[in-house]
């Protein structure tokens, strides 16, 4: 009997091939979570070495968050069409030369303009990452590893937050150049590592290439441990069905109800994160303040991720989403109430790690909900909204922080329970189940 790619690639499991696969993509989603977290870190800096105010300074993050939804938007469905490697080593390779360019910007506009590239590169990194990881992982161990290399983000957040804290007791004139020039490292390095990635075998399959899908499947096996498909074995043809689209008949409330949350949660997540650390540098809550406390709130997110890595597995997709939504409301609406320094951590840091295990649920959940040659325009449809949270979440924040931080995060709470509800429409549970 021809084996399926997943029931191939069940033969060797999750090991060596996957975990050095876990370190390459992992090195660039911390490389993409540092430059995205940079906009709250670099804003005030950029504002003083500028002389403009720090609202127009945060204008390099809304074009950055533009450049994220049009690569989200073009990359993805680039992807499908001709492969998940090309352009993923094209991505990797913008957002390092961009990237390290903007350390250099001697204005404003010429900044703006490669925040823009960086956003375009990054914003078409981040999909095609999670819909390739998903295509060289075994059923049983899909959802859990791609947590983890959700989790990566985390790591990217320590390393900004770090390194914002380093310049700023170095009495750096221009700290945002530093953020920006660290920002830039992992990529550089994650160009050279990707050219070890092979294509995605389902892709190939997909495209009627059986022979180097059988190739790549082999490799994978042979890198595992375990023995290389039989000679002349043939891998089951994908199954030939009507040409799926995001919004037709059999994914619409899938898509509705997956792409709502990514809206929801990012425009909570970048409303609270991209304000957050110049309100804590400024002045903080109490006891609650400064770069100490950042760090300390990027800590709190990996509990999170690892908290959805055995949620997803042991709970499923669905409902681990759904817990850390709730989790993350209740965090925006703790610190609503808080009458103390003490409730107001105790509240910034659940809403840090539940909002990133929300990611990690996301992450895992939507690149199942597609067949393979929908995942990488699903995804980076998923990402190209999410992008639109983060272009209206400082307008939104803005126009609310005037009534009080603290409305502003009431506002968030009601999101986030919101996208909870959003979720009611996806009627698919993926744990454990074959992606075609």
């Amino acid at each position: 009997m021809n084996p399926t790619i997943d029931e191939a690639l069940t033969q060797g499991g999750a090991g060596r091939f996957q975990r050095r696969l876990l370190g390459i993509f992992g090195l660039v989603w911390a490389a993409d979570a540092m430059q995205v977290i940079a906009i709250g870190f670099t804003a005030a800096s950029i504002a003083a070495s500028f002389g403009l105010t720090v609202p127009q300074a945060l204008q390099t993050g809304t074009l950055f968050f533009l450049g994220m939804f049009a690569g989200a938007t073009l990359f993805g469905r680039i992807a499908d069409r001709i492969g998940r490697r090309d352009v993923l080593l094209l991505t990797v390779a913008c957002d390092a030369v961009f990237g390290l360019a903007s350390v250099f910007a001697p204005d404003i506009w010429s900044l703006m303009l490669l925040r823009f590239l960086t956003g375009m590169a990054v914003g078409g990194t981040l999909p095609v990452d999670y819909a390739m990881m998903a295509e060289f992982l075994p059923p049983r161990n899909r959802g859990r590893w791609l947590v983890w290399l959700e989790g990566f983000w985390a790591i990217g957040t320590i390393i900004i937050a770090l390194t914002a804290w380093v310049a700023h007791l170095a009495g750096a004139a221009e700290p945002w150049r530093w953020i920006f020039a660290v920002a830039a490292l992992p990529a550089l390095i994650g160009v050279w590592l990707r050219l070890w990635v092979p294509e995605s075998p389902m892709y190939l399959l997909r495209k009627g290439d059986e022979a180097g899908a059988r190739a790549v499947i082999d490799r994978v096996l042979t890198a595992n441990g375990a023995r290389a498909l039989p000679q002349g074995t043939r891998l089951a043809a994908p199954p030939v069905t009507a040409e799926a689209r995001l919004f037709g008949p059999e994914l619409r409330n899938r898509s509705l109800g997956i792409f709502a949350a990514w809206f929801l949660v990012s425009l909570s997540y970048y409303g609270v994160f991209v304000w957050l650390p110049a309100e804590l540098v400024k002045g903080g809550f109490g006891f609650v303040r400064g770069y100490g406390f950042l760090v300390l709130m990027a800590l709190a997110q990996l509990p999170g991720y690892a908290l959805a890595a055995h949620g997803v597995e042991s709970w499923g997709r669905k409902p681990t989403l759904q817990i850390f939504l709730l989790l993350s409301a209740g965090g925006c609406l703790l610190f609503t109430v808080a009458g103390s320094p003490w409730l107001v951590a105790a509240a910034l840091l659940l809403m840090s790690f539940a909002l990133l295990g929300t990611w990690g649920a996301l992450y895992a959940y939507t690149p199942e909900l597609y067949p393979t040659g929908l995942r990488g325009t699903g995804m980076g449809t998923a990402s190209a909204v999410a992008r639109v949270g983060g272009l209206l979440a400082p307008s939104l924040m803005g126009y609310v922080v005037a009534r009080g931080f603290g409305t502003a995060i009431g506002v968030f709470a009601a999101l986030l329970l919101l996208a909870a509800i959003g979720t009611l429409f996806i009627r698919a549970e993926t744990r454990n189940r074959s992606i075609v």
